[in-house]
């Protein structure tokens, strides 16, 4: 029977492969979205994992951690210096990070903060030592330079009409060990070196956003530039000999930052300090509520997605039981004569079956396989623009659903074995 069966596969192959094609197609849909969802959620996780709170000026929460943990540049409000002061000096934290954005090199965003943060949530270094001096910088584990290379910041992200900063140039002194978060295309140097080529220096009239875009807070008039680079220019002179007050101690004229992070000693700890900071000026987030709440919006699109997915595998089984009882009708002839050389009614049950089984497992099988290519094909082009690592893969509940759809293929292929079982040898040789 399996020679048989095999035989008319290869014969009818053209029709046999558009069967293959269609339902690999449908079911590769699903898997796809499946796996994706799944990956985005589990990376996401992944990097939030690494920081416990982010302290930031009152806004949008979201936008806060997009921010300041997976480096989505964007305008936030700054967090006065007081509150730098405050967290760093608290007894119940462990290290408060400030982080500082809206210069790039290469399309890579540059951070200020401090080597808290390096050997805090960046898991230390693999290579060199860390910043000492303003004019110092060190790598993510997935940045494209060498120890001893040099940075030019530029203003802003390639595209956005930035300008390179002439002021300063950071020199690569270590690298950190991979994290896969989007800190491992991220280039970290001192918060004081942001602050200072951005005319932020404590005491100051200049503040800037997270996107790096200067206000002028003196009134209407002032000349920017000419402020910019007299403030600037410490750095230009002194470059790596600045060594002194890196990473604090703040005091309350310290410049604000777009956000901090936050490492709180105990459990207990991280949720008092929420609540002390979750005021009319400042809010505390949790990245993982925050992730959370925005999975809920992905998993409505994943129920649309998936609709969609079930919708097309629906229509493409209609249509494979509609081709396959046209098929069966169109061999009553050859049916009759197998009846009539004495072939069992099970024995035809059987071989219809088996065809239509195997076209139909096979295009779930490939289907798994097109489905499991293009999550990673879509998750490694996440990872490469926004240095997320997705980690595709299936689960107990994938395999599950797989073999949900061969019971329905297996359910599918009886209705026209059951066709061919049931008619009669005589009518089937007169028509």
């Amino acid at each position: 029977m399996i020679r048989f069966v095999f035989a008319d596969l290869r014969r009818l192959w053209a029709g046999s492969l558009v069967v293959v094609l269609l339902v690999a197609l449908a079911t590769a849909l699903g898997v796809a979205v499946t796996l994706q969802e799944r990956a985005l959620r589990l990376g996401s996780a992944r990097a939030a994992d690494k920081f416990d709170l982010v302290v930031g000026a009152a806004g949008s929460e979201t936008q806060l951690v997009l921010s300041s943990i997976f480096l989505q540049a964007a305008p936030l409000p700054l967090v006065p210096g007081k509150v730098l002061h405050d967290l760093a000096e608290d007894p119940r934290v462990s290290w408060a990070a400030p982080v500082g954005f809206g210069d790039s090199f290469d399309g890579q965003p540059i951070v200020g903060t401090t080597t808290a943060l390096i050997d805090g949530a960046g898991g230390g270094l693999a290579e060199g030592r860390a910043f000492t001096a303003r004019a110092e910088a060190v790598i993510g584990s997935g940045v494209g330079l060498k120890l001893g290379q040099e940075v030019k910041p530029m203003h802003g992200m390639p595209g956005e009409g930035g300008h390179t900063h002439a002021e300063i140039a950071y020199r690569v002194v270590g690298r950190m060990q991979p994290t896969g978060t989007p800190w491992d295309r991220a280039i970290l140097v001192p918060i004081e070196a942001v602050w200072g080529i951005h005319g932020m220096e404590a005491g100051g009239a200049h503040a800037h956003d997270a996107a790096g875009h200067d206000h002028d807070h003196d009134g209407p008039g002032q000349d920017h530039a000419a402020s910019h680079d007299d403030e600037a220019e410490p750095d230009h002179h002194h470059g790596e000999e600045q060594t002194a007050a890196l990473g604090g101690p703040w005091s309350e004229t310290t410049p604000g930052v777009p956000a901090i992070l936050v490492k709180p000693k105990t459990f207990a700890d991280a949720y008092k300090l929420r609540a002390q900071y979750r005021t009319g000026a400042t809010m505390a987030v949790f990245p993982g509520e925050v992730l959370t709440r925005l999975y809920a919006t992905l998993g409505d699109a994943k129920r649309v997605l998936s609709a969609v997915a079930i919708g097309a595998q629906a229509l493409v089984a209609a249509a494979i039981a509609l081709v396959t009882i046209v098929h069966v009708g169109q061999r009553r002839r050859q049916i009759g004569a197998l009846r009539a050389l004495g072939a069992p009614r099970l024995a035809l049950f059987g071989i219809v079956w088996t065809e239509l089984f195997l076209l139909v497992a096979g295009g779930v099988l490939l289907g798994l396989g097109l489905g499991f290519g293009a999550a990673k094909f879509l998750s490694a082009i996440f990872t490469r623009e926004n240095g997320v690592v997705l980690p595709v893969a299936f689960s107990n509940a994938d395999w599950a659903l797989v073999l949900a759809l061969l019971g329905v293929a297996a359910i599918l292929a009886a209705i026209p074995a059951l066709m061919a079982y049931r008619q009669p040898a005589a009518a089937a040789l007169r028509a």
